[in-house]
């Protein structure tokens, strides 16, 4: 018996090693990943025969959605405890960093527990967030408060922090010398050197330590006694050193606002890119009565509604395709600008989870009809969190347009690995010289977009970016280049 049970485990355990390579392969290639769509089949964990005398079971662990998720959040429970679950059922629906995807299983069984309950945050990858069993009557011999990793982990990490934190504010509270600056601003306001923390370097009390203290309120017991209530004095009192550890006390009211997991990545990636990539800017006003014209005979002659944003991806996915330079990103192991072979754009959609950019694929192979259409679809989709990943992942060119708000004209941030992205502002109509065929100089009224560039200047430099200029202020100028 021993022997076979032997055979068993070494069995399950040479499955569990086949599922990890299976894993490191599918890491290793976003584009298949992404190619999925919406609904993932992940393999879960292994089934295991327990020595704590728990049935076979299996343990469903957080699954990597997508290449760049760490963590997610669990949306929603499909499944319930207690209920059957067939090959390809939806167990639940979980929070990436990009959108809210479906998780399918790959085998049949019943749910027995759920580790990791609706709303829970920052789950890990590989985290326990269920446990299945093939019969249901093993659900009742999986004991309702069995630890199956998740918690232990949590709980352990959890007493280190605690340590750690004791520890540190044991420490901080020894003051082993004080700073001469320290020194002068403890004397000056006769402060209770007991209640000082230090923060510098073995044990050392700074100036910085002491302002602190002022700012909390921290004072000696003199000054205590001075300020009490049991000896008020008929004459205002001046005193900035009462002001100053009286007045900080009342704490200004706030509210936390809670943090959904997209804009937890947009708010790292955003400052990954300003920290390092070099950013340069380019701006130029663009003439937008051609554009406008050329959309109302769209709709009046056509029946065709198009948006002024429509036509300017058309115009700028013109662009990047007559200046390749322009199409390209900053490949870190090679050092070296490498162009994309296709004119992708990614256009800024805000939702109320965060910004997201969903990509027209080709843009500058398409009509304007056919780009209008695809961006109603995309925006819904992202409105609603029902991106694929192959619907926002990749991009070659990012296009920002704030022309429905009062915004004038603005910078935006780089999406890397992307080295560029337009920001749009609104039309304006102003005031400016113009020559007539005749020669004759008169005032006329033109409606005019401001247009400002972001990018990467290891791909982009003062001539790629004049070229591309170039080539976008033609398209605006004579819009008929669009339809070539």
């Amino acid at each position: 018996m021993a022997n076979i049970r032997a055979l068993l485990i070494g069995l399950v355990r040479a499955r569990g090693s086949l599922v990890d390579i299976g894993r490191c392969v599918s890491s290793s290639r976003p584009s298949y990943l992404a190619s999925l769509g919406r609904h993932y089949k992940v393999p879960m964990e292994i089934r295991w025969l327990s020595s704590t005398g728990f049935p076979p079971h299996l343990v469903v662990g957080m699954p990597a959605l997508s290449p760049t998720m760490n963590q997610g959040n669990i949306a929603k429970w499909r499944k319930q405890e207690g209920e059957k679950i067939e090959v390809g059922d939806v167990i639940c629906e979980i929070e990436t960093d990009k959108a809210t995807l479906e998780f399918e299983s790959l085998e049949e069984g019943y749910l027995a527990k759920i580790l990791a309950p609706e709303g829970s945050k920052d789950v890990q990858v590989g985290q326990p967030i269920a446990v299945t069993v093939e019969d249901l009557e093993d659900i009742k011999n999986i004991p309702a408060d069995a630890s199956f990793g998740g918690e232990q982990k949590e709980q352990s990490i959890a007493s280190e922090a605690q340590k750690v934190e004791t520890y540190a504010a044991k420490e901080s509270s020894i003051i082993t010398r004080i700073s001469p600056a320290a020194k002068l601003l403890i004397k000056e306001h006769r402060l209770d050197q007991s209640v000082l923390n230090a923060s510098g370097p073995r044990g050392t009390l700074l100036k910085g330590d002491v302002l602190a203290a002022l700012k909390l309120g921290a004072s000696s017991s003199s000054t205590k006694q001075k300020n009490a209530p049991a000896a008020p004095s008929s004459q205002p009192t001046h005193d900035f050193q009462a002001q100053s550890v009286t007045i900080p006390q009342q704490n200004d009211a706030y509210e936390d606002i809670p943090n959904s997991q997209i804009r937890k990545v947009i708010a790292k990636r955003l400052l990954e890119s300003k920290q390092t990539t070099p950013h340069l800017y380019l701006s130029q006003d663009v003439i937008l009565d051609p554009l406008l014209a050329f959309r109302n005979e769209l709709k009046e002659q056509h029946g065709v509604k198009v948006s002024v944003n429509d036509i300017v991806i058309k115009a700028v996915a013109l662009a990047l395709r007559n200046v390749p330079e322009a199409n390209a990103y900053w490949n870190n192991d090679k050092e070296q600008a490498q162009k994309c072979v296709s004119v992708d754009i990614s256009i800024a959609v805000a939702t109320e989870k965060g910004l997201m950019t969903p990509i027209i694929r080709n843009a500058d192979q398409k009509t304007i009809s056919a780009i209008s259409s695809e961006v109603k679809q995309l925006a819904e989709k992202a409105r609603a969190g029902k991106l694929a990943p192959n619907e926002f992942q990749g991009g070659t060119f990012s296009i920002s347009n704030l022309g429905m708000y009062p915004v004038d004209h603005f910078c935006a941030i780089i999406n890397p690995p992307q080295s560029g992205i337009l920001a749009v502002g609104r039309g304006n109509k102003i005031i400016e010289p113009v020559v007539d065929s005749d020669g004759t100089e008169k005032a006329t009224v033109v409606t005019k977009m401001s247009l400002t560039l972001s990018a990467d200047h290891r791909v982009f430099d003062g001539q790629v970016g004049g070229k591309f200029f170039t080539e976008l202020s033609q398209n605006f100028g004579d819009i008929r280049r669009l339809l070539l």
